[in-house]
Order: C-alpha cells, then structure tokens, then sequence
C-alpha cells in the first residue's frame, strides 16, 4: 500500500496538529503524503473522494457519511469559538444585543448579501439556519471576506479562523456570534470541523490513522516550539500573538477526543441541518468505530 493522501488546512489550529504525523515523527504510523489547502477547497476534495484523510467541515460532513466517517480525534470543537458575522460599523445593520433584535437581524440578513467562506462551511450552514436561508448568499474565499465587507462589495460577512480577532482593524463589528447562538440554542459547544477518513481503508488502517491524529497532537503539546516553527511556516503573514491564539482557541480538550459531549453536539447539529433539509438524512455512524 502506498502513501496515505493526507489533506489540511495551513490554519494554525491543523499545521500544529499534523506536524509530527506528516514529518514522520510518530513510530509506527502511516506514511502519508500532505495537501494543504482552504477549508472549501478540501470540502470538494472529499466530495470528490480526492483524499484517504481529510479536514473537512461539519457541514461537508453530513453530505460524505456514506463514503467517510469521523476520527474521534482532531476535531474543530468548543465554545466561544464559532463564526461571526460582521458588517461595517457605519452600516444600516445593526447588532443583535436582545432577543427582539435577534429576530430582526435574522431577517434582516436573510435579505441582503452576505459574504460565506464556502457554500459547505459550518459557518455556511449556521448563517442558513440562523436567518432561515439566505437569499443572496456570496461564496468567497475567507480571506477575502472582510475586504469585502468593508469595501460595500457585501453588506455582511460571516467570519472564521483568525478574523475573530483581527475584524476591528477593518472598520468592522460584531453583528452577532453565531457559535453563541448556537449554544444557547443547543447547550452543547459548537462543532466546526473534523477529520474524517474515507470507510474504504481497512479497519485497521482507520484504527492506525486514528492513532497517529491522537499522537499528531500529543506530540506537538510536549514539542510546542518545534510545532510552531511548522505552523509559521505556512502563517507567514499573521501576527505571531494572532496565531499563538488561534491554536489556544480551536485546538482543546475536544481536539484529543470527542467524547459524549462531542458526539451529542455533532449529532444535534446535523440533525437540526437534516430537520430543515439542507443536508440530507443519514443512518451511518459518525465515527469509524460505530
């Protein structure tokens, strides 16, 4: 058996994680050989099943369960830490301090153009649910959002990684926390993102795969410079203090392991998704091991 394809994204958050596995630090593990990508690109690369193990969106997910399952390690989870939609401060949208306003907003956005960082992004998917659908949804690469935004191109973006930080320093504010909402709504932390590998490895490759994520991160926590000196390496134009928060704020306790939690707060996302028919049903288990 050849290489593993091995697919992520430069964030700071999955270098940090794959850097051990794809230098071939941890004995044992599959050789594999890395992709980096942005967070839409590897979505369509699983749809397309252009990758044995692949970061991909919660949203993504729920449309690969019949060729992918989950890792229960590696994952993009947490609280405070989802997407945000922003506008310009001198902007006829307001923010959503109250419930009646919340209402409002979700109107609101549901009219306008607003900015998505991938049509199968979990941010895609919680902006959908919030306002009910967007009516003038415009696709973009994530990067490219907040430029927009400021810039009058969109009357609205929705935000993720590093722009939870960094959105002020564009003339823009904080609409509304889309990941709040959804807590609340849900009492569970936020599923953004996980590894998934595809059901047509072996049993125990999947198992060997799910080992090396595990001793991926493991070894960066007890290597933190070595892994840092990966991450700048493809964050090359982010602050150093952006970046050390970034990993602080999407690689956690969630990252080694799911656990119930995790599972319960995948499975309600992606059964409200299913609910409202934008992603279809499923009777697959999340994760390789179901």
């Amino acid at each position: 058996m050849g290489p593993l394809r091995l697919a992520y994204s430069p964030c700071p958050n999955d270098t940090f994680l794959f850097r051990a596995w794809a230098q071939g630090l941890i004995p044992g593990a599959p050789v594999v050989e890395e992709q980096l990508e942005d967070i839409d690109t590897l979505n369509l690369m699983a749809l397309r099943d252009k990758a044995d193990v692949v970061k991909v969106s919660m949203h993504a997910f729920a449309h690969l369960r019949e060729s992918y399952a989950l890792l229960r390690s590696g994952g993009a989870m947490g609280r405070g830490c989802g997407p945000l939609v922003v506008a310009p401060k001198d902007g006829r949208l307001r923010p959503a301090p109250s419930l009646q306003r919340v209402a409002v907003l979700a109107d609101e956005l549901a009219r306008v153009r607003v900015a998505l960082p991938g049509e199968l992004t979990t941010a895609a998917l919680l902006a959908g649910l919030f306002s009910g659908g967007l009516k003038q949804p415009v696709i973009m690469p994530f990067d490219d959002i907040m430029p927009a935004v400021a810039a009058g191109e969109v009357e609205a973006g929705v935000i993720i990684h590093e722009g939870r930080f960094t959105f002020g320093s564009y003339g823009l504010r904080r609409l509304i926390d889309l990941g709040e909402w959804w807590e609340e709504f849900s009492r569970l932390p936020i599923p953004l993102g996980g590894i998934a590998v595809s059901r047509g490895l072996a049993p125990e490759i999947q198992a060997e795969i799910e080992h090396a994520v595990r001793a991926s991160l493991e070894h960066a926590r007890a290597h933190p410079d070595e892994a840092m000196a990966y991450v700048r390496e493809h964050s090359q134009e982010m602050d150093p203090d952006v970046c050390r928060r970034h990993i602080e704020l999407y690689v956690n306790d969630f990252t080694l392991d799911y656990g119930e939690e995790g599972r319960d707060a995948i499975r309600q996302l992606l059964d409200a998704a299913a609910c409202f028919g934008v992603v279809p049903p499923s009777d697959k288990g999340l994760f390789w091991d179901d």
